[in-house]
């Protein structure tokens, strides 16, 4: 309950893994095979939580051709409870709402262990695109069929950047039962802190506590994912951009900014109050961008030790 402790006493200072699980067609006895290498690969961290994404496609938001082709993953909740039951440290399972069916999310939300489950609700990717539950009447349900049960909401930089409103989404998903936010994958630290000073400010306005902000933080192997990262909505800095594609080492390039950037976020979060997370995303199937983001949520566990 460590996690939940820190997040309800906005307190923050806690390390986040976070996986895509494996793909729908995956064969069981793979799946289970999947799920133990994970573990194993993650037993050392002293990881505070796993997140582990609903995955949906997002096509109808970006028009432009998908780098990547969309190909369908196992739900989460069904990948925790058949596959990582032994994992014993929580676990923040995101709820892409708009493809689960009312009774469908009912169900699963009366069903969650608080101790063990935390959720993230996951609102369409358009405004145009059918949903069979709105984030509204998702976080109603929440309310009304697991009071206890922790939930989240996403937080986008870029897009506080473009419309400057951000942080008031924010505090409305707040007051509608949110106690932490998690953010995309962050490379524009600017993006990042104007998001929490605006935050933070508004809070101080309307005498409510900031909750905890979890910043995602990711490797980037080739710059065929970077132009999927962009795809999503990822804005990356052109300086950036040009360092990863003139690097001898795009992933170890990746991997010092990654870093960077991090520890400039934990810096400037404590010194003006705002409780965080960090949250280390690994959703590439290929083995050295795998250990090297087991490798970054390794350092960034020893800078949020380091305050101790």
């Amino acid at each position: 309950m460590d996690l939940q402790r820190r997040i309800l006493e906005r307190r923050g200072e806690f390390l986040l893994f976070a996986l895509t699980p494996p793909r729908e067609a995956t064969p069981a006895v793979r799946v289970q095979e999947i799920a133990d290498v994970t573990a194993k690969r993650l037993q050392d961290l002293d990881l505070d939580g796993l997140v582990l994404y609903d995955i949906d496609d997002e096509s109808d938001r970006n028009p432009e051709e998908r780098p990547f082709p969309f190909l369908p993953t196992m739900d989460p909740a069904e990948y925790l409870s058949r596959h990582l039951e032994g994992w014993n440290i929580p676990t923040v399972v995101y709820r892409a709402v708009g493809k689960h069916a009312e009774p469908e999310l009912r169900s699963w939300l009366s069903t969650q262990e608080p101790d063990r489950v935390l959720t993230v609700f996951v609102g369409a990717s358009s405004r145009t695109k059918p949903v069979a539950t709105s984030l509204r009447r998702a976080q109603d349900l929440r309310a009304e069929a697991a009071p206890d049960l922790l939930l989240g909401a996403v937080a986008i930089p870029e897009r506080h950047t473009r419309t400057g409103e951000e942080h008031l989404r924010m505090l409305a998903k707040q007051a509608a039962g949110c106690s932490f936010f998690v953010t995309q994958v962050v490379y524009d630290v600017n993006a990042a802190k104007n998001l929490v000073s605006d935050y933070l400010y508004e809070c101080v306005q309307r005498s409510v506590d900031p909750v905890p902000i979890v910043f995602t933080f990711s490797v980037c192997g080739s710059m065929k994912t970077l132009e999927f990262l962009q795809w999503l909505g990822v804005d990356v800095p052109r300086w950036i951009q040009n360092e990863l594609r003139h690097a001898e080492d795009t992933l170890e390039a990746s991997f010092d900014q990654a870093f960077a950037t991090a520890r400039e976020l934990i810096a400037y979060c404590r010194r003006v109050g705002v409780p965080f997370g960090i949250n280390v995303e690994s959703v590439s199937n290929r083995r050295s961008e795998i250990e090297s983001s087991v490798n970054l949520a390794a350092r960034l566990r020893d800078e949020l030790d380091g305050s101790a």
